[in-house]
C-alpha cells in the first residue's frame, strides 16, 4: 500500500476500529508518462479506513469492500489518473502533441492476504469518461520493523488497452509531422514494472513522516513509442514525502 500509514494499521490491527491520516508534503514524479524530466508537485494525504466498509486514500484511491474474509478481500476500486499539460509537456512537444486532462477511472478490485505481511492483488478499471481500461497486479510485502519505522515494498505491473496506450503513447500523423518523427498507434499491453520502498518514521505518537520512493520502467508498446524512445525515457522514478497527522 504505497505511502501507508502502517503505524496508524498496526495501532489498530487488532480492535478492528476506524483510521484517520491527514497531512501535506511533496512530490517529485515524471512531467508526463515517458517523460524524462521531473516536475515538483504539492500533494495532499488523506487516508481513512473504515474496516469492512473501505478506504479512500489520496495515494490509493477508494475501495469499497463487497468481499470480505480472513484472506479474500474485493470489490469496488476507483482512482484519479494524471493527465499532462502543455507546460509539462515543454518547448519540444507542448503545443504540437495534445495535452490530456486527468481523469476519473473506476472497477473492481481483489486481493488474497497470505499473513499479514504479504499479499498479492490486482484490480480493473476504466475510464468514466473515456474509452481507456487499465489493469493492475500487484504484490504488498511488509518488512520487519527497524526501531519504529515500519516500512513495506510493492511490486506492480500494469497494462491498458489500446485505447488508453494510444491515448499515453500514440503519436498522430500531424504530431509525428510536428515533432519531426513518425506516426506510431500502440495496441494493447502490459506498459510498466514498478517496485516501492513506503516507509513511516514517527515523530511523536500521532504525527511522522511518510516516504515512498519508487522506480518504475516502461516495456512494450509504451517503450516502443517515439515520445519515449526520442523525447523521453523508460526510468520513472517517483519520491513522495509527507508529514502526516493520524488518530
Amino acid at each position: 500500500m504505497p505511502i501507508a500509514l502502517a503505524l496508524c494499521h498496526a495501532a489498530h490491527a487488532e480492535d478492528d476500529t476506524p483510521t484517520y491520516a491527514f497531512g501535506a508534503g511533496v512530490q517529485r514524479m515524471p512531467g508526463w508518462q515517458g517523460s524524462k524530466n521531473t516536475r515538483n508537485q504539492p500533494v495532499p494525504y488523506i487516508d481513512i479506513e473504515l474496516p469492512g466498509v473501505g478506504e479512500l486514500s489520496t495515494t490509493d484511491g477508494l475501495t469499497l469492500d463487497v468481499i470480505g474474509g480472513a484472506h479474500w478481500h474485493g470489490g469496488f476500486y476507483g482512482n484519479w489518473l494524471w493527465g499532462r499539460t502543455h507546460d509539462e509537456l515543454g518547448p519540444r512537444l507542448g503545443g504540437k502533441v495534445a495535452s490530456l486532462s486527468p481523469r476519473w477511472q473506476g472497477g473492481g478490485y481483489l486481493e488474497y492476504a497470505f499473513n499479514e505481511r504479504f499479499s498479492l492483488g490486482g484490480h480493473l478499471a476504466h475510464d468514466t469518461a473515456g474509452a481507456g481500461a487499465y489493469a493492475a497486479l500487484y504484490a504488498d510485502w511488509k518488512l520487519p520493523d527497524v526501531w519504529y519505522i515500519q516500512h513495506s515494498l510493492e511490486l506492480q505491473v500494469e497494462g491498458m488497452n489500446g485505447a488508453g496506450m494510444d491515448r499515453f503513447f500514440g503519436v498522430t500523423p500531424a504530431e509525428a509531422q510536428a515533432i519531426g518523427t513518425a506516426p506510431y498507434q500502440p495496441g494493447a499491453g502490459w506498459h510498466s514494472a514498478n517496485l516501492e520502498y513506503d516507509a513511516f518514521v514517527p515523530t511523536s505518537l500521532h504525527t511522522g513522516f511518510a516516504l515512498a520512493l519508487s522506480y518504475a520502467r516502461l516495456y512494450g508498446n509504451a517503450a516502443g513509442s517515439p515520445l519515449v524512445r526520442e523525447f523521453g525515457s523508460r526510468r520513472q522514478p517517483t519520491t513522495t514525502l509527507a508529514f502526516v497527522v493520524h488518530f
